[in-house]
């Protein structure tokens, strides 16, 4: 019986002390904020200790009493108390050195993304060649001494494969084109706007009413918004779905 008592005890006592342990992490920058410190040793003060990786990162499990210091070069930072650290998710500081290194802290990057029809001439300048690839024929030009066959296209003429090859990837570049336009004009952003879809319907209603290329093309703005406004109460109607409110 008094031995029972004594495992009931000891496993008391261990529980509640492992769960007074919390996990401290962060990141070290250097004095300029701009780069991160690789293999800075992490201390706490029961003894554990970690190092930081490539990005400057660190994790340590640490006790409410302890306090965490940080040492590179040999030399110690303050200690800091673990139970007066407010983020214990994010425990980040800038230690007294100046490193140099591949991987930086950026400043604020501004993504600008292309139009539909920049990156539509940019694809065509790029492809020029097969955009403007026509089937090789018979070709004269005027010399003076008469007239004059193109030996270049006699030659292509029977290229078989090559032409083939050529046409098709032409055909591809046109399609992908296409898709692109419909893409740019056919948006989830715009789709949603008109048709009041949201989530998983407005994901149904893209595939299910997407317009074809020549429809994209040869209708105006208004076409384009009635044509939307028609699929969508269609859409509606399949679905079971609320009837699309008028807005005043």
């Amino acid at each position: 019986m008094f031995r029972l008592l004594t495992i009931c005890f000891v496993f008391v006592f261990t529980g509640s002390h492992a769960s007074a342990q919390m996990i401290v992490q962060g990141t070290i920058f250097d004095a300029g904020m701009a780069n991160y410190v690789e293999g800075v040793r992490v201390v706490s003060t029961s003894g554990v200790f970690a190092i930081t990786d490539t990005l400057g990162r660190y994790s340590i499990p640490v006790r409410e009493e302890d306090s965490l210091y940080f040492v590179y070069n040999n030399k110690p930072t303050i200690k800091f108390p673990v139970k007066d650290i407010a983020d214990q998710t994010a425990f980040n500081i800038s230690i007294k050195t100046k490193v140099a290194t591949k991987y930086k802290v950026l400043k604020e990057v501004v993504v600008y993304s292309k139009s539909y029809k920049e990156d539509s001439i940019e694809n065509r300048e790029t492809y020029s060649g097969f955009f403007n690839y026509q089937k090789p024929g018979l070709y004269t030009s005027s010399t003076g001494e008469g007239v004059a066959f193109d030996l270049d296209q006699i030659i292509n003429v029977f290229r078989f494969n090559r032409n083939k090859r050529l046409k098709a990837f032409q055909e591809l570049l046109l399609e992908e084109e296409q898709e692109k336009y419909i893409n740019a004009r056919f948006s989830k952003i715009y789709v949603s706007r008109i048709t009041r879809l949201k989530g998983n319907q407005l994901d149904s209603f893209m595939v299910w009413y997407r317009p074809a290329y020549e429809f994209c093309v040869n209708s105006n703005e208004l076409d384009f918004i009635q044509y939307l406004l028609r699929a969508s109460d269609h859409f509606r109607v399949v679905e079971g779905l609320p009837a699309r409110r008028e807005d005043h």
